[in-house]
C-alpha cells in the first residue's frame, strides 16, 4: 500500500501546538513509509473563517519546513484541495446517496427543529436528536413544500439497527450502538454547504487517503463515517486516533495553560528545530531514551508503533530546556541574525543594522547564548547596554542571607578588587576567586558579593556573566556605574 495521509485543518484561528503535532505524525509518517503528505483546508465553516487563519497555516508550516505533496500552492492529481472550491462534488455524492435511498430531503424549519428539541428536552425523552419527519415524504409532500420556495438540506439515513465497528490503529476495535449514532445527520446544507461528515468521507475518499491520524477527540465519529463509506460502498481508511494533549494539571491543554499558538512561540523567540523535536515527543517515542531528533531523523524512524495511547503532556518548562539547548548549538552567525529583530524591535538597534551595531550584535552573541532559553531572553540581558536606568532600591541589591550592612561592604570592598585587578591585567580567575574570599571573609554567601556588583553594572539581578557584561559595557562605564551603585549606600 501506498501511505497517503493527510492535515485537513479548518482556518478558523491560529495553528495551535495540538493541531500542529498532528500535521508533524501524519508528516513523519508519511516520509518515513515513503508515502505522501496532503494539505486540505476545510474552509465551509464561513462563519468563522479568516484569511488570517489561513495565511497562519501556510506560514508555520513554512516555519517549520514541513512542505506538503499535494494541496493548495502546489497542486495535485486530485484538487482541488480546498473545500470551498468542491461544492460541485459534494452535491453529486449527496444526490447519489438521495437517488439510492441512503438519504433524503428535509423540509424541517429551525423553528420545527428547535420545538423539537425543547419537548424532547421537557418531557426528558430516551430518543434526543431529529425525530426523522422528513424520513418518508411522499413525492406529493415534497411537492408541496418545494412549491413553498422552501430549501430542503439532506439528511443521511442512520441505520436504527445493529451496531458499527471500526478498528483503530492504536485503541483496537470500536463499537457503537446504531441507535446510539447522532441520528439522520446533515450531509447537505440548504446553501450548498456540506457538512464536515460529508465533505471529510468524500475527499479522504477521492484523494486516496490510506490513514487517518487524528485527535481522539474524532472517535465518536467514527461510527458514523464508517457507515457513509459503507452507503458509499468504498473501503474505509485505517484510523489512528491520537493521544489528547494535556496541560500539567491534566486538563486539555488550553490558554489558561499559557500560550497554545504556534505563532505566540514563534514571536516569544522559540526555534523551529525546537518546536518540531519537542512536539513531536508530546505522545511519541523511539525507544523512551532518545530525546533529541532532528527532522532528517524523524522522516526515517518514525513509527506509528511509538505513540502512545494516553493522554500526553505539554510541559512548558521542557520546551524552554529544549529551546535552550537548540540555542546553544545555534551558529553564531545564525544566532546573530535571530536575536537582532527582537534589538530593533526594542529600540537598541537600527534597521538595518550599522556596521558598529553589526560588530556589537556578534560580541553580544557568545556570552547571551549560554543564557537564553528563548530569543527574546536577549532584550532583558543586554538592556543595560543600550539604556541606563539605575537601580535606586537598595532591596534590589541585597541577596537572600544577606543584609544592607553586609551589602554596603561587598559593594565597597568588591569594587576595589574588581577595578584594581582589571586595571591591573589581573587574570579574571584570579579576581573572581579573591570576590569568593571576600564573601568568606564578610561571613555571606558568594552572591551577597556577586549580586550588589552585578546590579550596580547591569541595573538587573539577572545578566550575562559579570566580566563579559564588563567587557561590553567598557572599564570606565563600569567603574562609573559601580560608584554610582556605591553612593546609594553612603547618602544618609
Amino acid at each position: 500500500m501506498d501511505v497517503r495521509v493527510r492535515y485537513a485543518p479548518s482556518p478558523t484561528g491560529l495553528q495551535h501546538i495540538g493541531g500542529v503535532r498532528t500535521a508533524l505524525f501524519n508528516y513523519f509518517f508519511a516520509k518515513a513509509s515513503g508515502g505522501k503528505f496532503i494539505l486540505r483546508v476545510e474552509d465551509t465553516d464561513r462563519e468563522r473563517y479568516s484569511d488570517e487563519s489561513l495565511e497562519d497555516l501556510y506560514s508555520t508550516l513554512e516555519w517549520l519546513g514541513i512542505k506538503w505533496d499535494e494541496g493548495p500552492v502546489v497542486g495535485g492529481p486530485y484538487g482541488p484541495y480546498i473545500q470551498s472550491e468542491r461544492f460541485d462534488i459534494y452535491k453529486k455524492y449527496a444526490e447519489q446517496l438521495v437517488a439510492e435511498g441512503k438519504a433524503y430531503y428535509c423540509y424541517c424549519s429551525p423553528e420545527r427543529l428547535e420545538r423539537v428539541r425543547k419537548e424532547q428536552a421537557e418531557s426528558k425523552s430516551e430518543y434526543q436528536g431529529y425525530d426523522r419527519h422528513c424520513a418518508n415524504l411522499t413525492e406529493a409532500e415534497r411537492a408541496e413544500y418545494e412549491a413553498q420556495g422552501i430549501k430542503p438540506v439532506i439528511r443521511f439515513r442512520v441505520p436504527t439497527e445493529g451496531k458499527t465497528t471500526f478498528h483503530d490503529i492504536l485503541m483496537g476495535d470500536i463499537t457503537r450502538r446504531n441507535r446510539d449514532i447522532s441520528p439522520d445527520p446533515i450531509l447537505l446544507k440548504s446553501d450548498g454547504f456540506p457538512t464536515y461528515h460529508l465533505a471529510n468521507v468524500v475527499d479522504d475518499h477521492l484523494m486516496h487517503i490510506t490513514h487517518i491520524m487524528r485527535a481522539q477527540e474524532w472517535i465518536p465519529s467514527g461510527p458514523l463515517h464508517v457507515l457513509l463509506y459503507q452507503a458509499f460502498g468504498w473501503d474505509v481508511p485505517q484510523y489512528c486516533h491520537l493521544p489528547m494533549v494535556m496541560g500539567k494539571d491534566g486538563q486539555k491543554l488550553s490558554k489558561r495553560h499559557g500560550s497554545t499558538a504556534v505563532r505566540d512561540f514563534r514571536e516569544k523567540g522559540y526555534l523551529p528545530e525546537a518546536i518540531m523535536n519537542y512536539v513531536t515527543l508530546v505522545g511519541w517515542s523511539l525507544d523512551g531514551s532518545t530525546e533529541f531528533f532532528s527532522k532528517e531523523d524523524l522522516e526515517k524512524c518514525f513509527t506509528l508503533q511509538g505513540i502512545h495511547k494516553a493522554p500526553a503532556v505539554f510541559d512548558y518548562k521542557k520546551l524552554d530546556w529544549f529551546n535552550g539547548q537548540y540555542i546553544r548549538a545555534c551558529d553564531n552567525d545564525r544566532l546573530s541574525s535571530l536575536i537582532t529583530p527582537y534589538l530593533q524591535k526594542a529600540g537598541y538597534v537600527h534597521d538595518p543594522l550599522t556596521e558598529d551595531e553589526k560588530k556589537l550584535v556578534s560580541l553580544i552573541v557568545p556570552p547571551v547564548k549560554e543564557r537564553m532559553k528563548v530569543l527574546s531572553d536577549v532584550v532583558p540581558l543586554t538592556a543595560f547596554l543600550f539604556e541606563d536606568k539605575p537601580v535606586e532600591d537598595k532591596s534590589v541589591y541585597i541577596a537572600k542571607g544577606s543584609d544592607e550592612e553586609s551589602t554596603h561592604k561587598a559593594l565597597k570592598a568588591g569594587s576595589e578588587i574588581l577595578l584594581s585587578g582589571l586595571k591591573g591585567g589581573e587574570e579574571e580567575a584570579s579576581i573572581e576567586e579573591k570576590l569568593s574570599a571576600l564573601a568568606g571573609e564578610l561571613g555571606i554567601k558568594v552572591n551577597g558579593v556577586f549580586q550588589p556588583i552585578r546590579v550596580a553594572i547591569t541595573n538587573s539581578t539577572v545578566s550575562l556573566p559579570l566580566f563579559d557584561s564588563i567587557r561590553l559595557l567598557g572599564l570606565d562605564e563600569a567603574e562609573k556605574r559601580l560608584m554610582r551603585g556605591l553612593s546609594l549606600f553612603e547618602e544618609n
